[in-house]
């Protein structure tokens, strides 16, 4: 609760197949040569670096400041309560000294200079963390009614009351001195399996050289691997590059089973020690989901997958196959060579969310237009997109704009979050201003499923409203069914560490083979090397039980942009307003009850339901475009 953080930065970089929609990118400029509006404004933190080194210098004592505080706590309300008010002061000025090196790094990562102040930061993060470290068992010394006793007789005090309570609900798996300081020795071997996973799967693969149809030799990296998938419209191609990038996997995949089953191990021993029933309750405790959450998402979507089936169907006979396999899931159904230039989106993406109101279309407005966003690709700026959340100042977007269709979305996608930040930050404490990956990917996916929505009624074209749709549909297979599926896969490999099964390469494969099995039906051919996918898959060794979050975002924005968009007009303004509180509650509730007052109960059928009856008017819609086409 009082670490010293520096805030989240919101990447849109998930794994996904994504076609190719569109041409070639804008020729690529020198920063100076690209015009001021289309480049963010890092003024609003510091004018200059004697600023930005003022502020470090200032960070500096109040970290040395908290640390005096040790050992004052169990005097009163008032020492708790400064021990709360410099905790903020120091995480808002971490928020500005952070992102301004940071950011400015990001413009340009060739210039070492710049590195190093960011590297400096870094380097007074750790000692902020230090500085901090006694806080927690210090205050979990204290008598809960007490410390709620004093929030009773002090207000400003009884601002943290959730924060501090939350800290207390998790004391029952707080172990003593001893156990503490044993676990903390054992973290230090917590990330060996994935750092021997990222070795063996970069630093010592060796890439594969194919040659194409066309005669072109290419070598086989995942960026070309994915390239290969979704643009090259022949067959072979891509299942050569299939074959030759899964044997990578398969020579060693025994190697990666036993590191996947160290990662297992690992979680299993973390969540006995603390006194967990099972791994999954671990991973959910600290945002205080229920199990029965996960359980009811994998139950409910594995029983909607004829949608999902429907629309392979559809582009098996679309692209005219034979057969047809993973490898044949992310090729376009059509060649489409419309370009979206950033100006007109200017214009596109205000009116895409008239449905929210017009103070929040006007909010949207004032985003676009200032000099918040870094718009276009320079030489040495970073790749990707992402939005960060400078409290005290405002959101800040990059972006790497290149006039494609996947660009469009990437913007609303952003843009989702930085209003989601605009809106916490503008109504709640320092302390409540951050909020959980559970809810952060809501606005965004709902930000993308409106924009969809106004470029549909939009488009003249068969061909453009096909490629939308198509990008819809395969947002929806990547970011919901697919991280289900490996949800599904993670739950049921752990639990064959805590019933004390064997864990071997043919196990795994066994079970994801199963999976592929049960999700598609017989609208897939399956191909054997299918069965060792679930080696190459990253956050099965660096973050388990993360993905079901994509999903269950993806499940909530649904369910609110049926609210948003259907009904009564009284029923969409009441689900405006509820929409827009859950913006403003940033991270004051756990995430559970604030979807709830949102109207999205996780813990139910239907709100998962409302994905899969999404994803089927999509693939109606599709089929119709397809038709009219001829």
């Amino acid at each position: 609760m009082s670490k010293i953080r520096s805030g989240p930065l919101y990447d849109f970089q998930m794994t996904s197949f994504r076609p190719a929609e569109a041409p070639a990118a804008p020729q690529l400029r020198e920063r100076t040569d690209i015009p001021d509006r289309f480049k963010w404004n890092l003024s609003h933190i510091f004018h200059d670096w004697r600023g930005w080194q003022a502020a470090y210098d200032e960070l500096d004592t109040k970290i040395a400041a908290y640390a005096a505080l040790q050992g004052s706590l169990a005097k009163g309300s008032e020492q708790l309560l400064a021990a709360m008010k410099l905790s903020d002061d120091i995480g808002q000025l971490t928020y500005k000294v952070w992102y301004f090196a940071s950011l400015k790094y990001d413009e340009d990562q060739r210039d070492n200079q710049v590195n190093a102040r960011r590297q400096q930061v870094q380097i007074l993060f750790a000692k902020a963390s230090q500085a901090s470290a006694w806080f927690n068992p210090e205050l979990l010394q204290i008598p809960l009614p007490t410390v709620q006793r004093w929030m009773q007789e002090n207000r400003e005090l009884a601002v943290y009351r959730f924060a501090i309570e939350d800290l207390y609900r998790q004391q029952e798996h707080v172990l003593d001195e001893k156990g503490e300081h044993l676990l903390s020795l054992s973290s230090r071997f917590s990330s060996a399996p994935y750092d021997a996973y990222a070795a063996l799967s970069t630093a010592d693969l060796k890439h594969p050289t194919i040659k194409l149809s066309s005669g072109a030799e290419t070598t086989l990296t995942y960026g070309q691997y994915r390239a290969i998938l979704a643009t090259d419209r022949n067959q072979a191609d891509r299942a050569a590059a299939f074959s030759q990038y899964h044997k990578l996997y398969e020579s060693n995949v025994n190697t990666y089973a036993s590191l996947y089953h160290a990662v297992m191990q690992r979680d299993w021993f973390h969540s006995q020690a603390r006194g967990y029933r099972t791994t999954l309750e671990a991973a959910l405790h600290g945002n205080n989901i229920p199990p029965a959450v996960v359980e009811n998402l994998i139950e409910t979507t594995k029983a909607g997958t004829e949608p999902l089936r429907r629309y392979h169907r559809l582009r098996k006979r679309v692209l005219g196959l034979a057969t047809y396999h993973t490898y044949d899931t992310t090729i376009p159904l059509v060649d489409f060579d419309r370009k979206y230039p950033y100006e007109d989106v200017l214009d596109w993406l205000p009116s895409s969310v008239s449905p929210l109101g017009e103070q929040y279309r006007t909010q949207l407005r004032d985003v676009l237009f200032g000099d918040w966003i870094d718009v276009y690709e320079n030489p040495g700026k970073r790749s990707g997109a992402y939005s960060a959340p400078v409290y005290g100042v405002h959101p800040y977007m990059l972006l790497n704009y290149n006039d494609t269709l996947d660009a469009v979305f990437t913007l609303a996608h952003e843009m989702g979050h930085s209003m989601h930040t605009l809106l916490s930050n503008a109504h709640q404490p320092f302390v409540y201003s951050a909020y959980t990956i559970f809810v952060a990917e809501v606005p965004s996916t709902l930000s993308e499923m409106l924009f969809l929505e106004y470029m549909l009624g939009q488009a003249t074209d068969d061909r453009e409203r096909i490629v939308l749709l198509q990008h819809a549909i395969d947002g929806i297979v990547a970011t919901f069914y697919t991280q289900v599926l490996f949800a599904d896969y993670e739950l049921q490999a752990h639990r064959l560490v805590e019933e004390g099964q064997p864990v071997t390469a043919d196990t795994l494969a066994d079970i994801y083979f199963n999976l592929l099995q049960a999700y598609h039906g017989d609208a897939m051919d399956y191909d054997a090397q299918s069965r060792v996918t679930w080696a190459r898959i990253p956050h099965f060794y660096s973050t388990p039980y993360y993905v079901y979050q994509y999903a269950t975002c993806f499940a909530s924005s649904a369910q609110l942009m049926k609210q948003l968009t259907t009904g009564s007009d009284g029923e969409r303004a009441a689900a405006i307003d509820r929409y827009l509180t859950l913006l403003k509650s940033g991270g004051s509730d756990h995430p559970m009850p604030l979807l709830q007052r949102a109207g999205v109960d996780l813990s139910k059928p239907e709100t998962v339901r409302a994905v899969v009856d999404q994803l089927d008017g999509l693939v109606t819609k599709l089929e119709g475009a397809i038709q009219s086409l001829g």
